[in-house]
């Protein structure tokens, strides 16, 4: 097989298995399981290893083909990796890319999401503390006047 495919192949195969993490991570997020939160971090950062090995490998797939052609290194695009190969393997390698540029992307959206998952869960954890402890919250009062400093809570329903 050809020595291009072989490393689409590997950048698919590792991004597939980060989504799938930030997805897990995602789920995690909503149970509010943080072991599970937390295995999946390590996963996320297992693969993120294996991308920078696998871009270490693109980098010296990109400087090969610009020495063999002779032009820059940043005149190189997949087109440039293609030439002179044979139509089968052009559009196998046409379609892995098409497809990592889609998985990366979705990658990016649910790791935006679960960013945002987890600021809205430490927004309410930070507001039961500051309820529990009578430290002030910045706000206003309904009538419009800065809200007075909350007395601090001495009982807690936990069925609630």
């Amino acid at each position: 097989m050809n020595e291009l495919l072989t490393h689409l192949e590997a950048q698919v195969a590792s991004a597939e298995r980060l989504l799938a993490n930030v997805g897990a991570q995602t789920e995690a997020i909503k149970t509010q399981d943080v072991q599970l939160l937390l295995a999946r971090l390590g996963d996320v950062q297992n693969e993120l290893n294996i991308r920078k090995r696998l871009e270490i490998e693109r980098d010296r797939l990109i400087n090969a083909a610009a020495v063999r052609r002779q032009v820059p290194v940043d005149s190189i695009d997949l087109e440039a990796l293609l030439e002179g190969l044979p139509g089968d393997v052009c559009t196998r390698a046409r379609a892995l890319s098409a497809h990592l540029r889609t998985t990366l992307q979705r990658v990016a959206q649910i790791h935006s999401s679960n960013r945002v998952l987890i600021r809205q869960e430490l927004t309410f954890v930070d507001h039961l503390l500051r309820v529990l402890s009578g430290v002030p919250q910045a706000g206003y009062s309904p009538g419009g006047w800065t809200a007075s400093t909350p007395r601090p809570v001495v009982r807690v329903d936990a069925r609630a």
